[in-house]
């Protein structure tokens, strides 16, 4: 009687579907884990580049000069080596 029971057990649990449905939340809560890993990655580092934007914003407003920029010349004319008058 006990075998019996057991093997209806058995017969009831592989016919059911909340192992595969159970098996494919876990999968997607993983990929949806790993995608947001990603993208706080992407979030850290665009935090870190808004705290270096503010520090150089309040440097602008006392006064200091841009750090790391080459100043832009107006006058700058562009020459031809290459080309040769002749006469």
């Amino acid at each position: 009687m006990k075998e019996y029971f057991k093997r209806l057990w058995c017969a009831i649990w592989v016919s059911t579907e909340i192992d595969e449905k159970a098996a494919a939340a876990l999968k997607e809560a993983k990929a949806r884990i790993a995608e947001m890993k990603k993208e706080l990655v992407d979030v850290k580092n665009a935090a870190k580049n808004v705290v270096a934007q503010s520090k150089d914003v309040v440097e602008a407003a006392k006064g200091k000069k841009r750090r790391g920029k080459k100043p832009y010349k107006k006058n700058k004319t562009k020459t031809n080596n290459k080309s040769t008058k002749k006469k």
